[in-house]
Formats: structure tokens, sequence, C-alpha cells
């Protein structure tokens, strides 16, 4: 696994190392791919939040729905400077299409904004 030291190859499918956060309800690991301010859409509820406080509401979201599994619904990975991903996460009670936009920020892309809302049947 040499190859993955470089930064590009790390963040190569940051949607892919998303999905697998999201599946352990890691927190701590999807906000370290927050952007400085972050615009969170949980449900019906959307702000402008800090990184720490994307972090802690992601906590609270998955204290409330704890994760079952994860499955990667869509995928945009083909512009330089850009990447956008679904998620769609199955809870305990019901289950959700996660939103991630990401942008290029000095060579990592960050999210900019993360929205979690009921999935559509």
């Amino acid at each position: 696994m040499s190859s993955l030291n470089g930064s590009k190859a790390f963040q190569a499918d940051i949607i892919d190392d998303l999905s697998s956060y999201f599946k352990t309800s890691n927190a701590s690991q999807i906000a370290k791919n927050f952007a400085s301010t972050i615009e969170l859409i949980l449900i019906d509820e959307e702000d402008v939040y800090s990184k720490a406080q994307g972090e802690q509401i992601l906590r609270d979201f998955f204290i409330k729905h704890p994760p079952i599994k994860t499955s990667i619904f869509h995928k945009i990975n083909t512009n330089p400077n850009y990447r956008f991903g679904v998620i769609i996460l199955s809870t305990s009670k019901e289950t959700f299409r996660v939103s991630v936009t990401m942008k290029k920020f000095n060579n990592n892309f960050l999210i900019t904004e993360l929205r979690i809302e009921p999935a559509k049947d």
C-alpha cells in the first residue's frame, strides 16, 4: 500500500472513505474533512457551522440514528476542483440520503456542504 502516500492518492476516493466513516458513525473522521465552516442541512434544519459545531451535530445525529449500513448511490469525481457524492445511510429506524459537496483547498478536498435528509422511496 505504499502508493497511498501522496495526498492525491489518499483523497482519490474520499467519498468511499466518508461512506465507511458514516457506517461506523465516526463523526471525528468525517469532521477532519470539513472546511473551516460547513453548511449543514440536517433533516429540516439548515445553518452554517464551524468545524467543531458540525462534528458535535453529527455526533448527536449518530446517537439518535445509529447506522446499520451505507452504500454509495452517486459520485462525481471528474472535476479537478470539485467532488460530490450521495451516500445512502440505513439506520435502525429509517434511511437517509447524505449528499456531500467538496471543494479543493490547497490540494485537499474539504466538505463545504453536508446534507442529511430522509431518503425518498
